[in-house]
This record gives structure tokens, sequence and C-alpha cells, in this order.
């Protein structure tokens, strides 16, 4: 077990003052062509680094208080590692944030043993949006429309539809109360909003399904976008 936590200590990016200045140690070691710098620098990253030393003495190297020489080094090259280095800080936030299956577009349910099958039996993280429509009813095909759009922008939830009838309570959910959306997670019934259309205008869209959920806290952060498209974005 000290092993294996000590394993997690070496690997793991550090919090604090001195874990972020380690960390950051590291990434621009990592990250800078060696083999172009002149030979002074070269040999002050391998005193920095200090590959040839036991691990303990490596790890007290790397906690060590950050010389002049090693300052004037880091502070050194283009602006655009200190932007790889936040994105990837970034990154790895939002990974631990984000933990749990992700899903593609909206999966269509077929009876009712499906409907508690999805609820009882998914990933405790996961919000699971279920749509109770019927066709031909007023902003059901709608609704559908703009659950498609969110599916694409919240991967992390599951979003669900099933026919009124299909799903064994069409006694439940007649058409007065349809559309219907109801809200899920870890089998708990976190919202439940019957003729949803009725708290939206006449006209609606997907941002406003999305804003609609969202007063309510009930979808997570969407996706962060990937290291090459802010770095596409960022080019001017």
């Amino acid at each position: 077990m000290s092993d294996r936590m000590i394993d997690l200590e070496e690997t793991a990016t550090h919090t604090g003052p001195k874990g972020v200045i380690n960390d950051w140690r590291r990434f621009k070691l990592e990250s800078m062509d060696q083999e172009n710098l002149p030979p002074a620098k070269r040999e002050l990253l391998r005193q920095m680094s200090s590959p040839g030393k036991p691990k303990e003495d490596s790890r007290g190297n790397l906690n060590r208080k950050m010389s002049v020489q090693e300052y004037e080094l880091l502070k050194e090259e283009d602006e655009g590692c200190l932007k790889k280095y936040r994105k990837r800080c970034m990154q790895e936030m939002h990974d631990k944030l984000s933990f749990g299956p992700k899903f593609e577009g909206v999966h269509d349910l077929d009876s009712g043993e499906a409907f508690l099958e999805v609820i009882e039996k998914e990933h405790y993280s996961t919000v699971v949006v279920v749509h109770i429509y019927n066709v031909g009813v007023k902003g059901c095909d709608e609704l559908n429309n703009c659950l498609d759009c969110l599916a694409t922008e919240y991967p992390t939830v599951k979003f669900c539809r099933i026919d009124a009838v299909a799903s064994g309570a069409a006694e439940r959910f007649s058409d007065e109360v349809l559309p219907t959306l109801l809200v899920y997670k870890a089998g708990e019934l976190l919202g439940n909003f019957l003729a949803c259309t009725q708290h939206l205008n006449e006209e609606f869209f997907a941002t406003d399904v999305e804003a609609f959920l969202n007063s309510y806290g009930l979808l997570p952060e969407k996706e962060l976008p990937g290291v090459e498209d802010e770095e596409e974005n960022d080019v001017e």
C-alpha cells in the first residue's frame, strides 16, 4: 500500500504553490528541444532532472527551491509553452470531474422494462433525461429535435425517448401532459416536468431547452474543446 501511494505521489499533478512550480518545471523540461540548446543550458537541464540519482534524491531535488539560473531558463522560450501548459492543466481538471461513460445520440426505448433498466442500471454519475412523447402531440417532435442537438453538446448525459404507449403507462401519460421530461441520476428522480413545453415559447430551440434544464441545475458542465481546436482558435 505504501509503495502504491509513493507511485501516485510521483506521477500526480500536485496542488499548492510548490506543486504548481514543480509541475511547471516538469512540463517545461519535457517540452524543450534539448538537442538545440547551448551546452551550458543542456547541463543545467541535466542537473535539474537528475536522471542518474536515486529516487529519494531525485524527489528531493525536484522539491528544492528554484535557483536563479533555473528561473531564467524556465521563463525563457515562447509564450505558446505557457498556453499549452495551461490547457493541459484545464484538461486534466476537466477529465477528473467528467468521469463516467459517454454516449452518442438519443436512445430510443421500446418498452417499460427498457425504461426501468436505463434508470436503475446506468452509472451512478450519469444524468439520464427521458422524453415521453406521442406522435402528433404538439411540441413532441420539436422537443425530440432539440434533444438530438443537446446529445452532441452533452455526451456524458444519456438522453432517451419513449412513446407513451410503449412505456406501458399511457393512462398516466395522456396527451394533456405530453411532452414530459423526466430527469434521473443514480436511480433518483431529480426532475418531473409534465407538459414541459408550457415553460417554453411557442417556438423553441435546443438552447431554450438547455436553459430550462440548467435553471434547475440538471445539466453538467459542457465538454471542453480539444487542445488542437483551441490552438486553431488562437491563430488570428
